[in-house]
């Protein structure tokens, strides 16, 4: 929601980082990596109890990772390899902070267990829907918006790594946040392909 909604009010700053990038000589791609590596850290940081390190970590992450768009854009240099980079890199750094919170509290391990699910099922939905229509918008691929965004995933993450003693209930809301994601995009899905 707020990736689709808000985008604009950071949009500028978004533009300023990407154009200095571009000035320093890094490609689109190599943003991304930088982006992935450091996002990946996250839940070694929950893991040593370093939590904000790890949720400094993480948003430099998510910001790097919208400054690699908006790089491919202005240089218009888009490729589908830089999507897939994309969406692999962004799930593998939110698993990474899942994969520390789980190792740092067990006793949440099976709450994890069902958000990381939604994440996939969100998301199986989401890469689905994208590969089955003919619509595309500003991003490589047709871009499903919804309650549970990228922006809302991050917020969730981090009030997850700097409260743990409410990990489970704020697992079991990012989890309905995930559920109703899923149940927007589905009705989307069939709206777009014109089933009964």
């Amino acid at each position: 929601m707020l990736d689709t909604h808000a985008r604009k009010y950071v949009e500028p700053v978004i533009s300023r980082a990407a154009s200095l990038c571009i000035r320093l000589g890094l490609s689109a791609n190599q943003v991304t990596w930088l982006g992935f590596l450091i996002g990946l850290t996250s839940g070694l940081w929950i893991y040593f109890d370093h939590v904000y390190w790890a949720a400094l970590f993480l948003w430099i992450s998510g910001f790097l990772d919208a400054v690699d768009g908006s790089m491919a854009r202005l240089e218009n240099k888009s490729t589908a390899w830089g999507t897939v980079l994309d969406i692999t890199f962004d799930r593998v750094v939110e698993l990474s902070v899942v994969i520390g919170l789980a190792a740092r509290y067990p006793h949440a391990q099976f709450m994890l267990l069902l958000v990381t699910a939604t994440i996939v099922i969100s998301m199986t939905v989401f890469l689905t829907v994208g590969a089955v229509t003919e619509k595309q918008g500003a991003k490589s691929f047709y871009y499903q918006a919804g309650l549970g965004e990228r922006t809302e995933g991050f917020i969730m993450l981090t009030v997850m790594m700097l409260l743990p003693n409410g990990l489970l209930w704020s697992s079991g809301v990012f989890m309905g946040i995930m559920l109703v994601t899923i149940g927007q995009r589905l009705a989307e899905a069939r709206r777009i392909l014109k089933e009964v």
